[in-house]
């Protein structure tokens, strides 16, 4: 078998190894853990996030939402790699740093910038593409709490919570985007009113 080129991160050649039949499985560092592991559930929700962001783009999203969506499931491979490895400051690991929150923070300013104001609570819909960037962003709010959870019982990156927050608020912005490119009216909510 030949050596791994540096930009192949991982080479598989057998998809089943029979490794978790036990109910463990490793870490991204080797060492073996319960399946139920705060860390397990925390990079299983990330990727639970990085599919509902892949079914957005096979839903033909305008090209500029595209773009960002493609970068952010790269990005979420990234996020899952920091968090299956045990936190060491300075350890040479793959991380999320804060250069990834203020690139997210940047595209968020630059789609708001174009929205309407706001005078009422979004309700989760509109179009195929908006509709399914509110399921991705309530699944991002979902992995952001697992990940503070896991915190409280292991060391985790900081800027995890940070950059899965951050990009709950994009994914909303991106929905609200899409509503505003295919020409439809936003939901909103309405206290008390029945539709």
């Amino acid at each position: 078998m030949s050596p791994r080129a540096p930009d192949e991160p991982v080479r598989l050649t057998r998809i089943y190894t029979r490794g978790g039949d036990q109910g463990e499985t490793s870490l991204g560092d080797g060492s073996r853990v319960p399946k139920l592991d705060c860390r397990i559930g925390a990079f299983g929700t990330v990727d639970e996030l990085n599919s509902h962001v892949g079914l957005t783009l096979a839903a033909g999203p305008p090209e500029e939402l595209r773009a960002v969506l493609s970068r952010v499931q790269n990005e979420l491979f990234d996020v899952g790699a920091d968090l299956s490895v045990p936190y060491g400051v300075g350890d040479g690991r793959l991380r999320v740093d804060q250069a990834k929150i203020d690139e997210l923070e940047g595209v968020c300013d630059r789609f708001n910038a174009d929205l309407p104001e706001l005078k009422s609570f979004v309700l989760p819909g509109g179009g195929e593409v908006a509709a399914r960037l509110h399921v991705a962003r309530a699944v991002c709010r979902r992995a952001e709490r697992e990940t503070l959870a896991a915190a409280q019982e292991v060391e985790l990156n900081p800027l995890v919570v940070v950059y899965l927050n951050r990009l709950s608020d994009l994914l909303f912005i991106l929905a609200r985007s899409a509503n505003v490119a295919a020409g439809g009216d936003e939901p909103l909510w309405k206290p008390g009113a029945a539709p």
